[in-house]
């Protein structure tokens, strides 16, 4: 139900009726995303998530004019991580908040105009906090997920819900976070859950009435659907997974995707199969091959967006026992020599280029120190294990053999997005140095119960820092420079035409930095922890940055001695709008 904090509807209504026509959205707006500086209409700010903005206006020599134009606060009763990315257009920004909240804020003032809290069952399973990463624009509607696996489309000018659908049953552990993606007039959708025996899926909905067109389960053996019956079945049933396991198998899409349009191919991210047990999912099974791969977890999927049907897939951890979950965001580029690749920063460490035709394999370096769970990676792309750091079989002993793996399972690089310049040919990498003892544990499957099969601690790896932002040449996998911190970085990265990357920490900076040299230009203290996602528009010819601060997510919950590190960093939820002024553009 919606709360309206301002006038009621009739009075937002009455303005609108005093404005210009309020154009619908169209998908030739969502493919020029990027190159219409006074609109976000898409996560990543263009569906191949680079990031990047090709406004200039705010560059290294102006950028210390940046200045706070308003700020909006998200209430107090409601705190919790805030990993949003803002979405602007026709005079509005829209932004998702914690508890399955979507706010519609006006542009120049920072009014609130209307706001939609959506109603919350009892016993929600939500494993990394109540965050909602973001919402989609098409049409005269906006779209979002909610923590009880929904997906809700609102009217753009009211905030009325015009209809509102089920992706799966919250009971038995799904939820849905991430932003969803908009193809050809059908709104994508992943699912989240990945820590109760799930089955991670990819749903495709006609974006008018919300009614399913085409269903991907990611696990093997599962059946698609396309327009209401049986399509095909995702693999070959029992191929990689011995007996009834992938009915359980995880591989949880809770990331969303990306949409290649030269290729007119999805790519979405899986995560770790159920459970993290990897002995417990391959007894009996030989591991020669790819037996025992367990797909298609831990892998990156290209799917037909019209049938939903897989074209390729690449697993970066084949028979993964960490939780290196392989949802991490998979971004289209050109690289120095014209070739169009995709890039990938994983959970498990190591940074990898695609190619973009078929998924294939190019290279893979790490972008993390002291990875202990492979030697490196192939020539096929298969990961070198060093066995002797997988976590033991707790058949064998009492709880398992320990070990002390790197990176951690909250990963080299989690959901926090990377950013990819076309001003340097570079990726900018939020990355972690943490390692964590990790024990094996005998676990079965209970649907509504997590279902982990194992116990761990983070730890930090190095005393002066644990988050690193890196600079990526992807051509070599070498590290131009990087910003170290004090406390994990878990917030997204932009990057534009001015030679600016931004980026902000836990301690409540905000940050711009010389996208050749990494120097630091300009910080802004939010008062709070920074784990959302930077934006970018112009308005007038002057150009804005927005970011919403507000700590939270999976850090302060599942972060171990980390955790204990960063317990005294302060919540919050403020939407925090900068402004380069007309008069200081030019200004030295």
């Amino acid at each position: 139900m919606n709360r309206f904090v301002k006038a009621a509807v009739a009075a937002t209504v009455a303005l609108a009726a005093s404005s210009p026509a309020f154009a619908n959205v169209t998908e030739e707006d969502l493919a020029n995303d990027r190159d219409t500086p006074e609109n976000i209409l898409t996560n990543g700010m263009g569906r191949d998530l680079q990031r990047y903005s090709p406004m200039n206006t705010l560059n290294k020599d102006n950028v210390q004019n940046l200045v706070p134009a308003w700020a909006f606060s998200l209430g107090g009763e409601k705190q919790r991580g805030q990993e949003t990315q803002p979405l602007v257009y026709d005079g509005m920004m829209y932004i998702t908040g914690s508890y399955s909240r979507l706010y519609a804020i006006d542009l120049e003032t920072g009014e609130e105009v209307w706001q939609f809290d959506a109603r919350l069952p009892e016993g929600i399973l939500p494993c990394c906090d109540v965050i909602n990463r973001g919402a989609a624009i098409f049409g005269d509607k906006i779209y979002f997920g909610t923590l009880d696996a929904r997906i809700v489309a609102l009217d753009l000018k009211t905030g009325d819900t015009v209809w509102n659908k089920k992706i799966a049953e919250y009971k038995e552990g799904y939820s849905y976070t991430a932003a969803p993606l908009i193809v050809d007039g059908l709104v994508i959708t992943g699912n989240s859950g990945g820590e109760f025996g799930i089955v991670g899926e990819v749903q495709a909905r006609d974006a008018e009435t919300g009614e399913l067109v085409w269903t991907r389960p990611v696990i093997e053996g599962h059946m698609g659907t396309l327009n209401g019956e049986e399509s095909t079945i995702t693999g070959e049933l029992n191929a990689t997974w011995p007996g009834d396991m992938w009915k359980t198998g995880g591989g949880a899409t809770w990331l969303g995707g990306s949409y290649d349009a030269d290729t007119d191919t999805l790519v979405f991210g899986t995560g770790n199969p159920a459970p993290w047990n990897s002995h417990l999912r391959n007894a009996g099974t030989p591991t020669e091959g790819n037996a025992g791969d367990n797909l298609y977890a831990a892998s990156r999927l290209g799917i037909d967006p019209a049938t939903g049907e897989i074209k390729w897939h690449f697993q970066t951890t084949p028979r993964e026992g960490w939780d290196f979950d392989g949802v991490n965001e998979v971004v289209a580029f050109e690289d120095a020599d014209g070739n169009k690749r995709f890039a990938t920063a994983d959970r498990n460490g190591f940074f990898y280029v695609l190619n973009r035709e078929d998924g294939a394999f190019v290279n893979a370096t790490p972008f993390v120190s002291e990875i202990s769970w492979a030697s490196g990676i192939d020539e096929t792309g298969r990961p070198i294990y060093n066995e002797d750091n997988r976590p033991g079989n707790p058949l064998d002993a009492e709880k398992g053999e320990m070990v002390f793996a790197v990176p951690s399972f909250l990963g080299g690089k989690n959901w926090m997005p990377m950013a990819f310049s076309q001003n340097t040919g570079m990726f900018y990498v939020p990355s972690n140095e943490w390692g964590m003892d990790i024990w094996n544990e005998p676990i079965s499957y209970k649907k509504g119960a997590a279902y982990l099969g194992a116990g761990f601690t983070i730890k930090p790896i190095f005393e002066d820092h644990i988050g690193s932002l890196k600079a990526i040449q992807p051509e070599t996998g070498e590290i131009k420079w990087e910003y170290k911190n004090d406390a994990p970085l878990w917030g997204g990265v932009m990057t534009t035409a001015g030679g600016l990357v931004f980026f902000g920490t836990p301690e409540g900076k905000f940050i711009a930095l010389d996208d050749e040299t990494g120097e630091e230009l300009w910080s802004f203290q939010t008062g709070s922890g920074i784990v959302g996602q930077p934006v970018t528009y112009e308005i007038d010819g002057e150009q804005y940055v927005t970011v919403v601060s507000g700590w939270g997510g999976a850090v302060p919950l599942w972060g171990g001695e980390v955790a204990k590190k960063v317990n005294y960093l302060n919540q919050g939820g403020t939407v925090w709008t900068f402004k380069l002024p007309r008069q200081l553009a030019s200004a030295q």
